[in-house]
């Protein structure tokens, strides 16, 4: 059976965190393949479709330098850099998923010339997104929908080329928009395709020039063996957990709400956030963006 005839379908509780956080969603959207944990972070990864040999090189070696890491490229499906950056994935043996700007029936999947990709994206644990109808061909109007969802999805985004008028420069915004942090690869000041990179690094986002400025944003420390998905917090902290802290961290599995956190465990109030407090000051754990993580 073809991969791509498995399409299923997401509600909103089903959705990544980040995505639950936006304020406009879609009700339900539809999935073939499967969503990695949301314990892995995810970057999206966005250019020009025009790209330069510049752009091609810099997004494989960024991308390759993330290979052992629990990071998920997100990213487009659409010709140039986005099929660059899913292809430096699947090389690099990290998790991808697409979003195409059309519905996900394999009749009108977009582009067409990419439904090989798709497949050995799914087959390689990785998933294809989309809000539209199943049937909906590629459309102008989709794209900015579809761009919006990747910005949502990740916790970073990464521009790689962009000219003036670039698709890729509708991500970057949504980006600041969702809080998500900007990252980009400076271009020549000689090409047109260093507008989008150029313009927002005028406005503070972040320079990237090596695998390892990625990581740090990513809040993943070269080798560190904690940022790897199969740790487990026993394995990482030993016996310098209390049974408590043991149990705290046990409902931590997947980022999570404090309040949330305290009505699972069914403690008082007081001595879960005593807990939590001891262990963000030993570093075990942190809050970012609203939700409590297992560093």
């Amino acid at each position: 059976m073809d991969p791509l005839n498995n399409i299923v379908t997401l509600k909103n509780e089903d959705y990544h965190f980040l995505l639950r956080q936006l304020d406009k969603i879609p009700d339900s959207m539809e999935m073939i393949g499967t969503l990695p944990p949301e314990t892995y972070k995810y970057l999206c990864v966005v250019g020009s479709r025009a790209y330069s040999s510049y752009g091609k090189e810099a997004c494989e070696q960024l991308i390759a330098g993330l290979a052992g890491y629990p990071i998920v490229i997100v990213s487009g499906l659409a010709i140039g850099i986005d099929s660059i950056a899913h292809e430096a994935a699947l090389k690099a043996n990290l998790k991808t998923i697409a979003f195409p700007g059309s519905g996900l029936d394999i009749n009108v999947l977009y582009p067409a010339q990419n439904i090989d990709l798709a497949r050995r994206i799914i087959e390689a644990g990785g998933a294809l997104l989309s809000p539209f109808p199943r049937n909906l061909e590629g459309v102008y109007w989709a794209f900015p929908v579809r761009n919006k969802l990747m910005a949502g999805i990740s916790n970073a985004v990464l521009l790689i080329e962009g000219a003036k008028g670039s698709g890729s420069l509708l991500t970057a915004h949504d980006a600041g928009e969702f809080g998500r942090d900007l990252l980009t690869v400076p271009g020549s000041i000689f090409s047109p395709l260093s507008f989008g990179p150029h313009k927002h690094l005028r406005e503070a986002a972040i320079a990237v020039t090596c695998s390892e400025h990625i990581l740090e944003v990513l809040g993943l420390t070269k080798n560190d063996s904690s940022s790897m998905p199969n740790a487990t917090n026993q394995n990482l902290f030993g016996d310098s957990l209390s049974a408590d802290e043991k149990r705290i961290l046990e409902s931590m599995s997947a980022p999570i709400e404090r309040d949330e956190l305290i009505r699972s465990l069914n403690l008082p109030a007081g001595f879960v956030n005593s807990v939590l407090v001891e262990l963000e000051l030993r570093g075990i754990i942190s809050e970012k963006q609203g939700l409590l993580v297992v560093n």
